[in-house]
């Protein structure tokens, strides 16, 4: 523990970890989920409302029992395409139709100095069912007979580190752990992979305020993108530790060079290709600490080459006044995103949806899993929704997919991570408290 040089300064800090812990203790467990406050494509954002220290309402963890499930939309079936998994919070579809699932969690923090917000931070990622050691490993899910239920499954990459993204190109799978992406042969139909695999490039990694790396080839195989999160909340401990952060990356498959696609996204996560235009598209998990309905995390198309607004500004040219120096010519460059998620959401899954085994409303659009807030009253995302589309973009409100993650006394049975299509144009989705991977298609 580190020395605090006077009496002042360790009341001070005394101060913050039991204003922290009551905090905690004070969770709200009946708080509702909001509905669609702060979602849209032009949304009205309130002035913000610093905090002297950050709300923690959090849904507790206690996963799924007694065939409980959340609740499908309209004309939709939900049912379990696989259970007793290990945190499973992403997943890939590969050609033949076998799942991959990446059972893992957070780094270990054992190694890290100690520090008040890592602190409360380790208490949250505990109440909400992140506390635990990752599983490091890819899990292969096959379904034998066709019937929407995953009946053969195998250990088909393990002795990673913190695992998230998977891309194949030709014969190539490659894995985003936390600090690098790896490069590993595959033949179709393979169950278990052994090699060690080969290093494409180094991630940035070290501190991981944000530590999953998602993957995605363009269209050719040539390139592959590469979401990188920022290492804190508004760049609150320097930009030296924010290098070639809060960016998504461009990789060379050949060369294993990057260059930054796209800068100022301050935690991208999922990717998906929309098929009109042709267009890169991303979730964003905003910044904290600017009052319960700021800042709206967001989907956007991702223009080559341009700036979001961290941490100097939010959704466009909202100027974040806690982050000096400011850079006044960079915010005016600032895109503003097109389309909002509500508050401390925590969307992660995207999918593109189309001609798939789902109702017709739910065609062409895009498809985003919300993990659920941790410090905002009510609480809000905790579900699967559908962002519907015309020409190219994003267009109306968005439309309950799965619900229901949190119960009736506000304990979460489960949160939506990864999110996927699967070869018979099912909805796959990850739950990483539930263990278990859901599987959704029209009635």
């Amino acid at each position: 523990m580190q020395n605090f040089p006077d009496q002042s300064q360790f009341k001070i800090s005394l101060l913050i970890v039991l204003g922290s812990l009551l905090l905690l203790c004070a969770c709200t467990p009946k708080s509702k989920i909001e509905p669609h406050a702060g979602y849209g494509s032009n949304p009205v954002l309130p002035a913000p409302n610093k905090e002297l220290l950050p709300t923690v309402n959090i849904a507790p963890a206690i996963g799924w029992s007694n065939n409980a499930k959340p609740t499908a939309g309209q004309g939709l079936l939900v049912k379990v395409f696989a259970n007793q998994l290990q945190h499973p919070r992403w997943l890939y579809v590969l050609p033949n139709g076998d799942v991959l699932v990446a059972e893992t969690n957070a780094p270990s923090r054992s190694k890290r100095s100690f520090s008040l917000s890592g602190w409360v931070a380790a208490k949250v990622m505990k109440k909400a069912g992140a506390g635990v050691p990752s599983p490091d490993r890819i899990i292969l899910l096959r379904d034998t007979n066709n019937d929407g239920e995953a009946d053969k499954r195998t250990i088909f990459l393990e002795g990673l580190h913190s695992p998230f993204g998977m891309a194949l190109i030709g014969e190539t799978l490659y894995v985003a752990n936390a600090d690098a992406i790896l490069a590993f042969t595959y033949h179709e139909g393979d169950e278990v992979i052994n090699s060690v695999g080969t290093k494409l490039i180094d991630l940035p990694s070290g501190i991981n305020h944000h530590w999953t790396k998602n993957i995605m080839p363009s269209e050719d195989g040539t390139k592959l993108y590469v979401t990188v999160g920022s290492n804190s909340n508004v760049a609150e401990k320097g930009l030296d530790i924010e290098v070639d952060r809060a960016a998504i990356w461009q990789v060379d498959v050949k060369t294993g060079t990057h260059q930054l696609y796209a800068t100022g996204l301050r935690n991208p996560n999922g990717m998906a290709w929309e098929p009109t235009k042709k267009a890169l598209w991303t979730v964003v998990n905003e910044r904290d600490e600017l009052g319960h309905d700021l800042v709206p995390d967001y989907l956007t198309s991702v223009k080559e080459g341009g700036f979001y607004g961290w941490p100097y500004s939010y959704y466009g040219q909202y100027v974040d006044e806690r982050v000096t120096p400011q850079q006044p010519a960079l915010v005016s460059k600032a895109i503003v995103p097109d389309y909002a998620l509500g508050a401390h959401t925590a969307s992660l899954g995207l999918a593109y949806s189309s001609d798939n085994a789902l109702p017709s409303y739910l065609q062409n659009g895009m498809i985003v899993s919300q993990h659920g807030s941790w410090n905002r009253k009510p609480l809000s995302g905790y579900k699967v929704i559908f962002i519907p589309f015309v020409n190219g973009m994003a267009a109306g409100q968005p439309v309950n997919v799965l619900t229901d993650f949190v119960n009736q006394t506000g304990k979460a049975n489960g949160r939506p991570v990864g999110v996927v299509i699967d070869q018979q144009g099912a909805l796959l989705v990850a739950d990483d408290v539930g263990n278990t991977i859901w599987r959704v298609i029209g009635k």
